[in-house]
């Protein structure tokens, strides 16, 4: 019992802390290994097996791939994806523990949604600083190198959940100590989304 909670936990928390670093990639990654039956996952998170979600994630991902290698729509699409990538990392941590007592899936959706927030952030906060620079290498740099992490590690976590498990937990006390940057990343991130649909509005409401 203990193994398979653990192995839950760590699926669980592994899946949202990697939907806050790039989504798509990760829902694509389970996605493949579950149809393949390469692993079993915990839960409800079969449901990424199906060919429709594995399609439907994986272009997703190859518009993000060109999107985030932009600066300018790289930062308004993490402004964007604040509200997906965050309830999806709730939303499949709650999903592995799809077995368990209901209290305990409200608990994960919670904690999860807070781990994917905190990655989501920490990324934010990192490729704001990038988009910031004038020269685009070090920002496409960051972009594949996120995607590597995240199949990567995705692969990694389907494999060795508990492993992953210590990897967010490690993340987590470093966020503690980055915690008020990532906090003020997320702040311009949103204040730019705002200027930029105000922008459009604007634009819209003037007659031509």
């Amino acid at each position: 019992m203990t193994a398979e909670w653990l192995t839950t936990l760590g699926t669980a928390m592994g899946s949202a802390w990697l939907s806050g670093i790039n989504l798509y990639a990760t829902v694509v990654t389970l996605g493949v290994l579950e149809r393949f039956h390469l692993v079993k996952l915990p839960g409800d998170l079969n449901i990424l097996g199906n060919w429709w979600v594995i399609g439907l994630a994986g272009g997703m991902y190859l518009i993000e791939f060109v999107a985030d290698k932009i600066p300018a729509v790289d930062s308004a699409w993490d402004a964007i994806h604040t509200f997906i990538r965050v309830p999806a990392g709730a939303i499949l941590a709650a999903t592995a523990f799809a077995d368990f007592d209901p209290g305990v899936k409200w608990a994960a959706m919670i904690i999860g949604g807070s781990v994917a927030l905190g990655s989501h952030g920490a990324k934010a906060a990192t490729r704001l600083a990038a988009n910031a620079s004038p020269e685009p290498v070090s920002n496409i740099a960051l972009s594949i190198g996120e995607d590597i992490l995240t199949f990567g590690s995705t692969i990694l976590m389907a494999f060795f959940p508990v492993l992953i498990l210590i990897v967010v937990m490690v993340f987590l006390i470093l966020l503690i100590w980055l915690g008020p940057k990532v906090f003020r990343a997320l702040k311009r991130m949103l204040a730019r989304l705002r200027a930029l649909f105000g922008t459009e509005a604007g634009n819209a409401a003037t007659p031509g």
